[in-house]
């Protein structure tokens, strides 16, 4: 679509069922803040403390742009006050629009809400001077009917907050290596050792094609380098046993709660050897059902 007078383009808008809205609630001390933080690393945008109302105008914002922003999760609970009887209303205009909308509920028993608002030393939100008990159980009542309403409810009374994040993978992306997201990049060692990679391989037993006129001004990105570097001696046998290596690294990865992987592929100078490499790995691991991505530290550099 173009704009009127100027012929620019303008996004299409989307389909109002391309957009997912998440409603993180529970009990206060239950867990919502670190399953917005589990949701956020998932790419969902998060809100907190969000009045429900507020709901409608960031998903029409979202709906009727060219928004680069399809899923919103909001954590809407009893601290937006009097605004929290607006829920129920909103939700079922957003029902009307076609807009997926999930709950996700999170409780504890009462034992253990107390004994975490003992420890931070905060009082409830709607303790009120009252006694803690009383907050609670009047926070309890005014959920009921979204809890049941809720399409997931996940109680927190035994989970550490890795624990709690593995549920919350568990319910949105299925369990399992499917829920880590590994980087590949590929550097020169000459110009220093990275430091935020979780495994390194070293590249440069293979054959360097810088040594190869016709190859010195090519990249590993290149399909004759590619070639060149992959028909190597030892080159698919290292591949093979580096991608066993890092699938059971994965599950580990999966078990403990660490969601992202980064791999590190170096040789000398991070233009051919390690480019070709990291290429490789990253289509065996793609092969696995992994979400990979891949960048070249080096290849930004002028080569003299």
């Amino acid at each position: 679509m173009q704009r009127p007078g100027d012929g620019t383009e303008v996004g299409e808008a989307e389909p109002a069922d391309q957009f997912q809205v998440m409603l993180i609630t529970g009990m206060s001390g239950a867990g919502r803040s670190q399953a917005a933080n589990s949701i956020e690393d998932m790419g969902w945008y998060v809100i907190d403390n969000l009045p429900p109302k507020m709901l409608i105008p960031l998903v029409d914002m979202m709906t009727t742009s060219a928004s680069k922003v399809h899923k919103l999760a909001a954590v809407i609970d009893v601290r937006s006050r009097t605004y929290f009887d607006d829920l129920s209303a909103v939700l079922s205009h957003l029902d009307d629009l076609g807009v997926r909308t999930r709950i996700i509920f999170l409780d504890a028993s009462n034992e253990v809400l107390i004994k975490r608002y003992e420890s931070v030393r905060r009082p409830h939100p709607l303790q009120r001077g009252n006694r803690l008990i009383d907050g609670i159980e009047e926070e309890r009542a005014l959920l009921a009917s979204l809890k049941e309403r809720a399409d997931t409810v996940i109680d927190t009374s035994g989970l550490s907050i890795h624990q709690l994040s593995t549920h919350l993978y568990e319910a949105l992306l299925g369990a399992g290596p499917s829920t880590v997201t590994v980087h590949i990049f590929s550097f020169g060692f000459k110009y220093g050792m990275p430091l935020d990679a979780d495994f390194v391989a070293d590249v440069r037993f293979l054959p360097n094609p810088y040594w190869v006129p016709s190859l010195r001004e090519l990249t590993g990105q290149d399909e004759a380098v590619s070639d060149y570097v992959l028909s190597s001696e030892g080159a698919e046998d290292f591949l093979e046993a580096y991608e066993r290596a890092i699938m059971i690294a994965v599950k580990g990865y999966a078990q403990e709660d660490k969601h992202f992987m980064t791999i590190g592929f170096g040789c000398t100078g991070g233009q051919h050897r390690s480019v070709a490499m990291s290429l490789a790995l990253a289509d065996r691991l793609k092969t696995q059902g992994l979400e990979v991505t891949v960048s070249a530290r080096e290849l930004r550099r002028q080569r003299s």
